[in-house]
């Protein structure tokens, strides 16, 4: 049976989570942007992809529908989050200062902003260059003749079985509609002309959009304005005044009792709940009849601020199909075909006697997936493999990960999978393959109470010559074969004793009852990590002081924790020089004369999603670089399982340093962050045009093919080090 570990780290975990908590009621006077108003900056960097010209138009498609999914989960669980903190009455104010009541306000003015500019993009700039290109929505009135028959018969064949008018009155209450389920609610008038109203909600089994034939181009129209034109057949006995699509957004945040004796079970009844979360969201269209507009407010509970008035349809998540249809690869980027095999492994027939040669690392999506997979498949059916422990956090939905472990339970090893059920909106999902691993004979934990098992790593104990050799991937993403394609993530593979060691003292402590050990290598959270970290940033700050090599560059997702950024203001301040590349939060201000004007933060957003996490240190003239799964956050560094690890190898430092110092020359998809929180494009005059993320893609195959030439021409010996790692 799986089971949920009670024990959890004591002493040091348990002062940092204190630390943290009172750090939230101080009043903090060092420069600090609110967390929430960062992550809004950063949807509007995603957004100014969508406007931007020089993208092909169905990316900026693919862009504009991110910023809305984005949208969507901010509200579900950090504007529903405040809200709480409102309703409860807290009145503390975060690390800049902020209310919960002055955070709601300046986020309600910033959101209605950006919705704005979101349909600004759409109808402005978008839907036109598309129909440029031969790829046209429609409304109704621009139908054809032959169009308007098509669409009769679509909603007579597939369309009308489906709909269930809901009617709301004395004897039949508004209806418990889905979270993001998109409706429309109509006001009709009976045979005394008393008004009545119902609501119909928009079947998502359906595709939200439909190509229409069409002679000239390609025409499409969305499933809402096929429903609504059919309204007459659905209320014959009505006249229908008017009608309005909405959409509702609920609180979403799981609350769970960690302490029950079964942990899926009170998922499972949490996930159910979610469904009934308060509304934090009103969408409708921006013309809804005002008597339509006030029923919804007072039927759905929500604050005038809370509604939203559209000018589009609603739900542009439905966008990220429409960039995938065929036929329009000529609108798209030119795809990142990932290098298979990577350089690291090209030619390399025996996985394991290749990391015995050497530790090895690998590039994703640049460098495929793939040696992943075969590391944890050449181990389900090695005979000489005893055991593979993994922990898993987000896995694809036909994931090869979790059908080579079935295999190699199956095949009699010994298989332990650490599955994180509280991946949040990954629940279900987990759940379904914590059942299948365990029902094949794997034993399935979920971690530890309180905290998130977020780090990435696969252990396999191998018989060799009569002794145990442990074999390792550690990274910096997922287990996840579908996202490796779209995010950058960064992998490494060793068998060295201490790393391996390590690794079976990180499983001994989420599995049993080991407390958390002095690892050799291995920095964990929450018991060391913070620490380590602060640690490194003080060393760096003391040798600027006494006039040693000093610098730190570091790139992350997101940079919040308040202890960090006083400790790099510090460091600013003494001399250190600061390269952050952070994608998505940052809650530092850089440029501020005798504060941090030694500290630069890059943004890049692009055609991938930058995911890995990479940490280097001047370390007086002997730099050093580390890789992992943690960000700069409290979260990170308190509440989660968390795993970073040093790179010692030569040739994977320089190539780890190689991979921080092309992004700092991205000039294509880098913005840079100013004193006044704005982000602007890094100014391109007078500099060489850089993709990094182009680049890097182009790298991967040009080492792949000088390994290819070494081994054709028999060369023994590791393989060339690539140009841009030998710069260093």
């Amino acid at each position: 049976m799986a089971k949920k570990e009670k024990n959890k780290p004591q002493g040091e975990k348990e002062s940092t989570a204190v630390l943290a908590q009172t750090a939230v009621k101080q009043r903090f006077t060092m420069p600090y942007n609110n967390r929430e108003l960062s992550w809004m900056d950063f949807n509007i960097r995603v957004l100014e992809e969508a406007t931007e010209k020089e993208n092909p138009v169905l990316e900026r498609v693919k862009f504009l529908s991110i910023t809305a999914s984005n949208l969507d989960e901010f509200f579900m669980v950090r504007v529903a989050g405040i809200m709480e903190q409102i309703h409860q009455g807290y009145t503390h104010p975060d690390p800049a200062g902020l209310t919960p009541v002055q955070q709601m306000e300046k986020l309600s003015v910033k959101i209605h902003d950006f919705s704005k500019k979101q349909y600004s993009c759409l109808n402005r700039s978008i839907l036109p260059v598309l129909r440029n290109n031969g790829l046209a929505f429609l409304k109704i009135k621009e139908l054809n003749e032959k169009q308007m028959k098509f669409i009769d018969a679509y909603f007579e064949r597939l369309v009308f079985p489906v709909l269930t008018p809901m009617a709301v009155d004395t004897s039949r209450p508004f209806p418990l509609l889905a979270n993001k389920s998109l409706n429309i609610a109509v006001r009709l008038t009976d045979m005394e002309e008393e008004s009545v109203f119902a609501v119909i909600q928009v079947p998502s089994i359906l595709p939200r959009f439909l190509e229409l034939p069409s002679s000239e181009g390609r025409a499409f129209i969305l499933l809402e304005n096929i429903i609504m034109h059919k309204f007459e057949e659905l209320f014959e006995l009505y006249n229908i005044k008017a009608f309005c699509p909405f959409r509702i957004t609920r609180d979403s945040d799981l609350d769970i009792d960690e302490e029950t004796d079964d942990l899926m079970e009170e998922i499972q009844k949490s996930i159910k709940k979610r469904k009934r979360g308060k509304p934090v969201r009103l969408e409708i269209y921006r013309k809804c009849d005002s008597e339509l507009k006030n029923f919804l407010i007072d039927m759905l509970d929500v604050e005038p601020q809370e509604v939203y008035e559209q000018s589009g349809p609603l739900d542009l998540t439905f966008l990220s199909k429409f960039a995938g249809i065929e036929g329009c690869d000529h609108l798209r980027f030119e795809p990142i075909v990932p290098v298979s095999p990577p350089a690291d492994f090209y030619g390399c027939d025996d996985i394991f006697e290749a990391i015995r040669e050497r530790d090895r690392m690998v590039h994703h999506p640049y460098e495929s997936f793939d040696s992943v997979l075969r590391f944890v498949k050449t181990a389900a059916d090695d005979p000489n493999v005893l055991a593979i422990k993994q922990t898993l956090y987000r896995v694809s939905g036909n994931s090869p990960i979790i059908a080579a472990l079935i295999r190699a339970a199956e095949n009699g090893k010994q298989v332990t999978v650490l599955v994180e059920l509280k991946a949040r909106f990954d629940e279900e999902n987990n759940i379904h393959w914590a059942k299948k691993l365990e029902k094949a004979g794997c034993h399935v934990i979920y971690g530890l109470t309180g905290l998130k098992t977020h780090c990435k790593i696969c252990l396999v104990v191998r018989r060799e010559h009569n002794a145990i050799r442990r074999y390792l991937h550690m990274g910096t993403g997922n287990y996840n074969d579908i996202t490796a394609r779209l995010y950058t993530d960064i992998g490494m593979f060793t068998c060295k004793e201490a790393y391996g060691t390590d690794a079976s003292s990180l499983f001994n402590v989420l599995t049993g009852y080991s407390l958390p050990p002095e690892y050799n290598k291995f920095i964990v959270a929450p018991t060391g990590m913070r620490k380590f970290f602060e640690d490194m940033i003080k060393k760096e700050t003391l040798n600027a002081k006494q006039g040693l090599p000093s610098g730190i560059t570091a790139k992350v997702n997101s940079l919040v924790d308040p202890s960090i950024i006083e400790l790099l203001y510090k460091a600013s301040q003494a001399g250190v020089k600061i390269k952050l590349i952070i994608r998505g939060i940052c809650c530092l201000i850089p440029g501020i004369k005798g504060v941090s004007d030694n500290i630069s933060v890059h943004s890049i957003v692009g055609q991938l999603l930058e995911h890995s996490r990479i940490f280097k240190f001047e370390n007086a003239g002997d730099p050093v670089v580390y890789m992992g799964s943690a960000d700069w956050m409290q979260r990170n560094l308190d509440k989660r399982v968390e795993l970073v690890f040093p790179v010692e190898d030569e040739l994977l430092k320089k190539r780890g340093f190689a991979i921080l110092d092309l992004m700092l020359k991205d000039t294509v998809n880098a913005r840079i962050q100013l004193s006044d929180t704005a982000y602007l494009h890094i100014d391109k005059r007078g500099k060489r045009v850089v993709n990094s993320q182009t680049q890097f893609s182009q790298l991967a195959k040009k080492e792949q093919r000088s390994v290819k030439r070494m081994k054709e021409s028999k060369t023994i010996g590791t393989p060339i080090l690539p140009k841009h790692a030998q710069q260093k």
